[in-house]
């Protein structure tokens, strides 16, 4: 299920949903259920390349070469 952003125009709030796309979302806040939808944030771009990097230099100190 998706995680989305909401705002509800009738108390201000912002907030997250994980929710399906046929649900409807309601305001944890009011309960109203007339939200706008936002447009997510990205996330920003992690240290998967360290993290590759650091298993590979594990794989290669363990003699995992398959890994390597």
């Amino acid at each position: 299920m998706p995680l989305y952003d909401f705002h509800c125009p009738e108390c201000t709030a912002a907030f997250e949903l994980l929710m399906r796309s046929s649900d409807t979302p309601v305001c944890p806040n009011c309960g109203n259920t007339a939200l706008e939808r936002l447009v997510s944030r990205v996330s920003p771009p992690g240290k998967s390349k360290a993290l590759i990097a650091a298993g590979r230099a594990r794989a290669k100190r363990e003699g995992h070469l398959s890994n390597f």
